[in-house]
């Protein structure tokens, strides 16, 4: 499958779409003001102990105090899958002489300091999750600094190359701590694995230095940009290229990937068309079709999907959809196509946690075991950990998925005023990085206009403090006349830009 990784580099904003075979199937945003915390590594401070809830509140100098469970804790080893192995499902580790849990207060206590990991961001209310099982991913290796460990993705089908895999490992197995051999470094040769481990090895021994340096809370080490985040974790064997249209990026990605490699520069490619990079691949992003309820098939069915602060709920509907068949072959065809779909909006909206999924009664065991099996395979593309129970006679599918990060609507979109909470709608400043994205545009293809933007006045107060360089940088370089113009009548979620010509001198 032919994948082709786009990131595009705003003023304000980082957009990544991962497209497979020309059609979308990944999205995400990131603020350059507002970065993920995930994989940050922190000397923190126990504020709390909680032997109710079996976990601690952690000070690391976050917005809200960071919570650790106990199986979190060194030498607890229950959750060993964390966010960096991103569900590849490795080989979980022998756990020979492993005692039963111990009762949190019996490891920490409150003023203890800690090294620990952020592998889940904050959601909603609750703190970011930490661990102090670090794990420093590369591209091919991830080094386990604090678990003797060694082990192979599950994504690596072929035997053969795993027993490969597990004797260069043996081979190349750092005198502290363990590696995991992640899906891409199938085919890779011992020296290009030595090297990926040298590096992480000096990765971690500067973070023991800055730890020794610092006083907690304190940032010992913070994770990639996105640009190069991305690259790492979803550039692979599939991927045929890397199109990024900042030149700063693209340097960065340049050197990331030559580190690995020096021919891989050559699926890199900077990006310098007159069009924007998403509209010249044809992704103008409609922000309501992209996190719409409802979500049309081809062949006529449609989806339901909605969110409640509990799981997720997506009903699988016939619509238009008739047949030309018996009735249980239109049933069939619809769920097997909304099977294929569902899939895709997992990834595509970043849906995790527990969802449940209402296929069209199927009376034939046959028909439930196909759709189930379907649904499946279509699950493999996905980087997070699922699980899927079996389809019931009823048609309802329990499945679970691991939160890698806030879902997209969670990133985009808040609650909206208007429905006390009950609806969404864009966010003021993701509505402001929308329009400047747009002015940037229009005075790079009209260089001398006058642009009005009218909007709502929340939407030009976002605007004004997210783009007071953009407009200083516009006025300059393309002269053009830039004017805010607040209308009440606007949607709070969306904006228009007006052009036209100044009148010249002494006309009247």
């Amino acid at each position: 499958m032919s994948h082709q990784l786009l990131i595009s580099v705003a003023a304000r904003d980082t957009r990544i779409a991962l497209l497979e075979e020309g059609r979308l199937a990944e999205y995400c945003v990131e603020t350059h003001l507002q970065q993920d915390p995930t994989g940050n590594i922190y000397t923190g401070r126990v504020a709390k102990v909680l032997p109710g809830m079996a976990a601690a509140f952690v000070d690391i100098g976050l917005e809200r105090p960071a919570y650790l469970y106990v199986e979190e804790v060194a030498d607890q080893w229950d959750d060993f899958y964390n966010f960096w192995l991103q569900g590849e499902e490795q080989e979980a580790p022998s756990r020979p002489g492993r005692r039963s849990q111990a009762p949190i207060e019996d490891l920490l206590h409150e003023g203890q300091e800690l090294l620990v990991q952020v592998f889940r961001p904050p959601l909603g209310n609750k703190g970011a999750r930490l661990t102090t099982h670090i794990t420093l991913p590369g591209h091919y290796l991830v080094y386990l600094p604090t678990m003797a460990h060694l082990g192979v993705s599950r994504r690596i089908p072929d035997e053969a190359e795993r027993t490969r895999l597990r004797a260069l490992l043996e081979e190349i197995k750092p005198p502290e701590g363990g590696l995991i051999a992640r899906t891409v470094s199938q085919g890779q040769v011992r020296e290009r694995l030595a090297r990926e481990r040298d590096a992480l090895m000096r990765l971690w021994k500067g973070i023991l230095q800055k730890r020794d340096a610092a006083s907690p809370p304190a940032l010992l080490h913070q994770e990639l940009k996105a640009a190069c985040r991305v690259v790492r974790d979803l550039f692979n064997v599939d991927a045929h290229r890397i199109i990024v249209d900042d030149p700063e990026a693209h340097a960065q990605i340049l050197e990331y990937l030559t580190s690995l490699s020096p021919w891989l520069q050559y699926q890199v490619e900077l990006y310098n068309g007159a069009e924007p990079l998403f509209h010249h691949f044809g992704l103008d992003l409609d922000w309501s079709k992209l996190l719409a309820p409802q979500v049309w098939l081809k062949s006529g069915g449609y989806l339901v999907i909605d969110n409640t602060e509990a799981l997720t709920a997506i009903d699988v509907n016939t619509g238009r959809f008739t047949g030309r068949d018996q009735h249980d072959e239109t049933i069939l065809k619809t769920n097997l196509e909304a099977a294929r779909e569902i899939a895709r909006q997992l990834r595509l909206r970043n849906l995790g946690g527990l969802i449940v999924i209402d296929f069209i009664d199927m009376e034939k065991p046959a028909h439930r075991d196909l759709v189930h099996r379907t649904f499946v395979e279509a699950l493999r593309r996905d980087r997070a950990k699922t699980t899927v129970l079996p389809l019931s006679p009823l048609g309802v599918v329990e499945m679970t998925r691991q939160r890698l990060r806030d879902s997209l609507s969670q990133t985009v979109m808040q609650p909206c005023p208007c429905c006390r909470g009950r609806g969404e709608i864009l966010a003021a400043v993701t509505v402001a990085h929308d329009l400047l994205r747009q002015l940037t545009e229009e005075a790079r293809e009209f260089p001398g206009a006058r642009l009005t933007v009218t909007a709502h006045s929340e939407v030009l107060a976002a605007l004004e403090a997210e783009g007071r360089e953009v407009f200083t940088h516009l006025s300059q370089k393309h002269q053009v006349e830039l004017r805010l113009q607040p209308d009440p009548q606007v949607p709070r979620d969306q904006g228009r830009i007006a052009r036209e010509w100044p009148r010249p001198k002494g006309e009247n």
